[in-house]
């Protein structure tokens, strides 16, 4: 199966960081996320329980992101991939790709980025 949602570019501002300043001052944060699903039902009904609402994947992303500030974009990561898991019971596999563009690095560079897949079968539900 290669059905997919993908939501791209959402933008959420937090507070994940090592330094003492990204976690006072906060920064935007970039995800690119690809729900793997089923489309064949909702295809044919056109039935939106028979799918996900993108928009309420969105506000679970921005409500998991700003929960909790962590260290590291991998922990962020993670903990997305694992909500979105625990929460949509019809995706069977996420991919997520979050971006740091401001990270405190003295480079000249675009973005910095993690990525990371989960998938249903090796799921297990965060604390």
């Amino acid at each position: 199966m290669n059905d997919s949602i993908i939501i791209k570019g959402l933008r959420v501002f937090a507070h994940h960081g090592n330094g003492e300043r990204e976690k006072r001052e906060g920064q935007e944060f970039t995800l690119d996320i690809v729900l793997h699903i089923d489309l064949s039902l909702s295809g044919e009904s056109d039935k939106l329980e028979e799918t996900v609402d993108y928009a309420a994947v969105c506000a679970a992303v921005q409500k998991t992101m700003t929960a909790q500030d962590d260290n590291l974009i991998e922990r962020a990561a993670t903990r997305v991939a694992q909500d979105i898991l625990g929460e949509f019971p019809l995706v069977l596999r996420v991919d997520i790709l979050l971006s740091k563009p401001h990270a405190p690095i003295s480079a000249d560079f675009g973005t910095v980025m993690v990525a990371l897949s989960r998938a249903r079968v090796d799921f297990t539900p965060r604390d």
